[in-house]
């Protein structure tokens, strides 16, 4: 299974404690991380940030390494339209927790992977 990862999904560890890869393999079973470049772009931006919100972008990005990174293939959109479109496109879970991406992605009938009290992951589905 493919599992989309956005830049706020990449920084939870960071900021919350949580070992997003086990906890995913745990939720889910064996998946493929991937990540668009679009999001590698955004990290970058919030990378050259000050105070904790940059030190979690530098950290996500070595991080995103461990993703395979796959292009989107859209020119026009929002990275958070970016994401919607190619995982209902291509079939993938998105792991976010960006509440307006995760209600867009749950609308469309995307399972979403979540952060639930700053402490773990949850699958929601439509």
């Amino acid at each position: 299974m493919r599992v989309l990862l956005d830049a706020n999904a990449l920084m939870m560890p960071f900021q919350f404690q949580v070992d997003l890869f086990t906890e995913l393999a745990s939720l889910i079973g064996a998946y493929e991380p991937c990540i668009l470049s679009e999001v590698r772009d955004e990290l970058r931006g919030l990378s050259r940030g000050r105070g904790s919100g940059g030190s979690a972008a530098r950290a996500a990005l070595r991080l995103a390494e461990q993703c395979r990174e796959v292009e989107s293939g859209y020119e026009e959109g929002s990275v958070d339209e970016r994401i919607n479109r190619f995982a209902r496109d291509h079939g993938c879970m998105v792991v976010t927790s960006d509440r307006t991406l995760r209600n867009a992605l749950l609308s469309a009938g995307v399972p979403v992977i979540t952060l639930k009290q700053q402490k773990r992951l949850e699958l929601l589905r439509r």
